[in-house]
């Protein structure tokens, strides 16, 4: 079956409410350090703890798409989510916290697994667009979620985001249960060659390593970025408080809203230009940032710009990955996907390291290595009269 805009709308929807749950922790970091009295900084481990999390979900539960039915295996994933977010809305002590963290990311891998479903259920001329739809929800999920979650935990504290997330994530389980196409996969053997066989992908498949590569740097960039600006904008001279910095997702989500754009121009022309494209926005983006530390519209500037790119490189990535082997599609997300969020949660330790160095402009210059490396790998793998 092909899907209907209205399923591909669902899609987008459930996306980005339950990936949201991976980034409402971020504004929140000042009032968790404040009740459980510990340092602004070891409160924002929880930030790549949930990253880890969700890299350790993505690598070990992604891959059953291929073997079992998928949305029996969404709906399994996102009832466990409700549970993860209500042990951290409990959660008595901040070792608990950190737990509920990692298990909140290690849930909140549906996403992933709807993109290859939708990828599946999709024309091949029509992949990119449905890719960029959804990948729209997913993006405006993130972004907002900061917005949400910093106005809900400055009126209500923190523990009631947590609470609201839960009862979000509850109602996503009935809409998959009643909206959601089934989808029966066509990988016949045992879980440890499934597991194998992602090693086999790395292995034959040069446009993944690329892929995979590419996006590990650039999501390190924006985990840097969102952990530490949480860091910047609460000290001096802002001294905003978690609403006003939850308010610099909005200017992130206007960016978002070009993704299915890049979707449509991955169907018509070389996706890989776009990529490149994207890794030279990010490393623009980091060097506004540089010249932006006191400076509030040369922050919102950046962001734009950052979005912009991250979409460029990512939604063209994906569409390009996507479209190796059909038959292994939730595998190819697996490596693709995990990999990338590794480079998350990396990126969100290295952003902390950078901070306690030197500041902003530490992370601003680190993040700039990054993106000039990703740009060294684009260079590197160049293949003339590629269309992929």
């Amino acid at each position: 079956m092909n899907l209907s805009k209205t399923n591909v709308l669902f899609m987008a929807a459930c996306t980005g409410l339950i990936v949201a749950n991976l980034y409402y922790c971020q504004p929140l970091i000042i009032l968790i350090a404040s009740e459980f009295k510990i340092p602004e900084a070891n409160a924002g481990t929880i930030t790549y703890l949930t990253q880890a999390g969700y890299a350790i979900g993505l690598f070990f539960m992604v891959p059953l798409g291929d073997k079992i039915e998928r949305k029996k295996q969404i709906m399994i994933t996102t009832f466990a989510s409700v549970v993860a977010l209500i042990i951290a809305a409990l959660a008595k002590s901040f070792f608990i916290l950190q737990i509920a963290s990692l298990l909140i990311g290690i849930t909140s891998i549906v996403p992933q697994l709807i993109l290859p479903l939708a990828a599946s259920l999709s024309a091949p001329e029509q992949r990119g667009k449905v890719v960029g739809t959804i990948m729209s929800g997913l993006l405006i999920g993130i972004l907002l979620s900061r917005t949400l979650s910093g106005f809900i935990g400055q009126l209500f504290g923190w523990r009631s985001m947590f609470w609201i997330a839960a009862g979000i994530c509850l109602v996503i389980f009935f809409v998959i249960k009643n909206k959601f196409p089934v989808n029966k996969p066509q990988f016949q053997g045992s879980y440890g060659q499934l597991i194998q066989s992602l090693f086999t992908l790395i292995k034959t498949q040069p446009i993944l390593r690329e892929a995979t590569l590419i996006n590990v740097f650039s999501f390190a960039q924006f985990g840097a970025f969102w952990t530490t600006m949480v860091l910047l904008l609460s000290d001096k001279p802002f001294h905003f408080n978690s609403a006003t910095i939850g308010l610099f997702g909005i200017v992130g989500a206007s960016g978002a809203l070009a993704a299915p754009i890049v979707g449509r121009l991955g169907d018509k022309e070389n996706s890989r230009i776009a990529v490149g494209y994207g890794c030279l926005l990010l490393l623009i983006s980091f060097i506004v940032y540089y010249f932006s530390g006191e400076n509030v519209i040369g922050i919102i500037i950046g962001i734009i710009v950052m979005d912009i790119g991250i979409q460029g490189v990512h939604i063209s990535n994906q569409t390009r990955v996507y479209s190796l082997l059909p038959e292994a599609r939730n595998r190819l997300n697996t490596v693709f996907m995990s990999f990338s969020f590794l480079g998350t949660a990396a990126g969100s330790a290295y952003g902390l390291l950078l901070w306690k160095l030197g500041g902003w402009h530490a992370v601003t210059i680190g993040c700039a290595v990054l993106a000039l490396l990703s740009l060294l790998v684009y260079r590197l793998t160049y293949k003339p009269n590629s269309k992929k």
